[in-house]
């Protein structure tokens, strides 16, 4: 067994898993398994991960599509069973530096231990900052170009998030029933709340994300818009535990969402329309917490 379970969460993308599988087994820190977490994939993922990477990873099926909530819950839940000591979570387009996780256990040990979480420094394919992980200092303010050394944080994503098993016992495991959007946030928050978290500059990786420009309902032209119902019903969850700070920042940040949406002027009733019935639904939204211990 080794001592830190690097935890990916698939679904339908089997050839960038295979880019981030390849990339973890090249590492320089040699303790650590790969768990691939697959949400019930079709596009022959299972088969795939069998016949290229048999013996050199876990796999897991989830049975079911749970979402990157419910994945990372699943997944983190496996490797606390396994006995591990530290899981490092990402998506299946996070392409790591051969030094990516050594650099977090160097810092782990520097720290003496004393941590939440450790976030990598996370760029897009250009080498620019990759916008939709960039880790938030505060609620309003983010890490940017001129941070290039330890910096503490409050809130990081799933890609390259290093946390270690007694925080999990303290905390528990993300919320399933976020299925998408802000249970890494959430999860980061809930752990910073009692934890100092660190930005962990020196240790980079890739994000092989389609558009560098993050989400935006004012701007998004798919079909798909009522997927934004969990960000905007998430958050409120998220930022109604941070008290009468956190609920009155989540109130402007609503409010210029849906100035945004009325200024782009497409589609404009759609989406204030999910916006508003993400928020009442936010207001009876209480999920449950679990522990990979079912303590």
């Amino acid at each position: 067994m080794s001592k830190v379970a690097a935890v990916v969460v698939t679904y339908n993308r089997k050839e960038l898993l295979v880019e981030c599988i390849e990339a973890l087994l090249k590492q320089d820190y040699s303790d650590c398994d790969v768990i691939v977490v697959d949400n019930a994939s079709t596009d022959g993922t299972a088969e795939l991960v069998k016949d290229r990477f048999d013996n050199s990873v876990i796999y897991v099926n989830t049975g079911s599509n749970l979402g990157g909530a419910g994945g990372f819950n699943y997944g983190m839940k496996t490797a606390y069973k396994l006995g591990y000591e530290y899981f490092w979570l990402m998506d299946d387009d996070c392409i790591v530096d051969p030094d990516s996780l050594s650099v977090l256990m160097k810092t782990a040990e520097d720290l003496n231990g004393n941590f939440g979480f450790l976030s990598s420094r996370v760029l897009w394919k250009d080498g620019s900052l990759c916008r939709m992980n960039i880790q938030k200092i505060s609620y309003k303010k983010k890490i940017d170009d001129s941070v290039v050394s330890l910096n503490k944080i409050i809130m990081a994503t799933f890609v390259s998030f290093l946390v270690k098993r007694d925080i999990v016992d303290e905390v528990g495991l993300p919320i399933t029933d976020f299925f998408i959007w802000a249970d890494d946030l959430e999860y980061s928050r809930r752990i910073s709340k009692t934890h100092d978290c660190y930005f962990v500059f020196d240790s980079k990786v890739t994000h092989k994300s389609k558009s560098n420009i993050g989400s935006d309902i004012a701007v998004d032209e798919t079909d798909n818009l009522g997927r934004y119902k969990y960000a905007y019903r998430n958050e409120y969850y998220l930022f109604r535990n941070e008290g009468v700070k956190g609920r009155f920042y989540y109130f402007v940040k609503r409010m210029y969402h849906r100035l945004k949406i009325i200024k782009n002027g497409k589609n404009v009733s759609e989406k204030l329309k999910v916006i508003s019935n993400a928020v009442k639904e936010g207001k009876s939204f209480y999920p449950q917490v679990e522990f990979a211990d079912n303590k």
